[in-house]
């Protein structure tokens, strides 16, 4: 159970805001407040009037502010209970992650980076922790792919849900979701890489190897295996921008 916090609300340093966006800097000195401990995890915010109040701001900009922050997962909002802080941020986390990869442009070679340095915790985390039911998930995918190696959008999909599964078998929610997120953002980069010579057999020893060693609960080969796969990859992506 989450402990809710018991700091008294009237203590908390809010400012008057400027006007000409008072919505936007109500949320921000929200987000702030809670960045910094100020607001904790589960405790109530001062009640909608006496925000009014606090921030010297009409009652329609504060409830737009608490609105947004209740959508992007910031807020808790329940009738006849008034308005917390969420005890679970990963939808906060999600909406900003998704902002930012469908707003700004990323270079594959930089993603690639960031998935080696995330799928290399992950996998070396998988071989620690998983359990019985996540090594046969992993073990019936890669049987899978050596079956659909004539067939690259079926292998492509058995891929994804590889690295996924093995994210997933590193008990690490917060290590899922950014690898979830950077894969989606490398969906053309992979398909393109499936389709350079020899790719996919390839792929298919490579996935074997990181999966043996999981299996032998050896952390530190299956981190060597998953990096020598995804390096690879860049390798391949390189070439195929030749062809």
């Amino acid at each position: 159970m989450v402990k809710v916090a018991t700091k008294n609300a009237t203590r908390l340093k809010l400012k008057p805001i400027n006007k000409r966006s008072i919505s936007d800097d109500i949320v921000h000195q929200i987000i702030t407040l809670i960045s910094t401990g100020e607001l904790m995890a589960g405790q109530r915010l001062p009640s909608e009037r006496e925000l009014c109040m606090r921030f010297g701001a009409g009652r329609s900009s504060v409830r737009e502010a608490l609105r947004c922050l209740s959508i992007m997962g910031v807020l808790t909002a329940r009738v006849g209970e008034g308005t917390s802080v969420s005890t679970d941020g990963s939808k906060f986390l999600e909406t900003v992650l998704h902002w930012r990869m469908s707003t700004e442009r990323h270079d594959i070679e930089d993603l690639m980076e960031v998935r080696i340095a995330l799928e290399g915790v992950s996998s070396g985390a998988a071989a620690c922790k998983s359990d019985e039911n996540d090594l046969e998930a992993l073990q019936e995918l890669v049987t899978k792919m050596e079956k659909s190696v004539d067939n690259p959008k079926r292998f492509a999909e058995l891929d994804l849900q590889f690295h996924l599964a093995m994210a997933r078998a590193s008990k690490n929610k917060l290590l899922f979701d950014l690898i979830t997120l950077i894969r989606g953002q490398l969906e053309r980069g992979v398909a393109r890489v499936l389709q350079t010579p020899h790719a996919i057999p390839l792929s298919v020893k490579e996935h074997r190897a990181v999966l043996e060693a999981i299996i032998q609960r050896k952390p530190k080969r299956a981190r060597a295996a998953m990096n020598a796969h995804l390096n690879a990859a860049v390798q391949r992506y390189h070439g195929s921008l030749h062809q």
